[in-house]
């Protein structure tokens, strides 16, 4: 099949599947016009590599993975035995929960940051700071 039919039967663009041969995820063969030529098998490929991305895998793991992936009778996704696979998927969990607490330690943060802004704009102003007089001169 041709990239059309390929981004048709996927729903990914043809460029993003460009791309996904460019980071060599997908080899489809090249006809002599130049035409890219798919397989029915890169139908499943394609979802893969969307589940994989969607897991938080960058292309350069999916590229070591892809291979070890395939659909069980149920249709989900599974990984087979490959050497590796459970290394590689072990080390991007663990860089995806460092990267979660990070981002549960800015969080904290911003709430502290809120929780304080707000208590402060609750409170009466001293009257030096009172609201604006209408010319913009200081306060009434």
């Amino acid at each position: 099949m041709r990239i059309g039919e390929l981004a048709r039967a996927t729903g990914v663009s043809r460029r993003l599947l460009r791309y996904y041969e460019e980071q060599g995820l997908l080899r489809p063969v090249r006809l002599p016009n130049g035409y890219r030529e798919y397989a029915e098998g890169d139908v499943a490929a394609v979802r893969h590599i969307r589940a994989l991305l969607a897991a938080g895998l960058p292309t350069a793991v999916i590229a070591r993975l892809l291979s070890c992936v395939h659909d069980d009778e149920g249709g989900r996704m599974t990984a087979a035995a490959c050497p590796g696979v459970l290394g590689h998927l072990r080390r991007e969990r663990r860089r995806i929960a460092d990267t979660i607490e990070r981002l549960q330690t800015s969080q904290q943060a911003l709430d502290t940051l809120l929780t304080t802004a707000v208590g402060r704009s609750s409170r009466p102003r001293p009257p030096s700071m009172g609201r604006p007089r209408p010319d913009g001169s200081g306060a009434v």
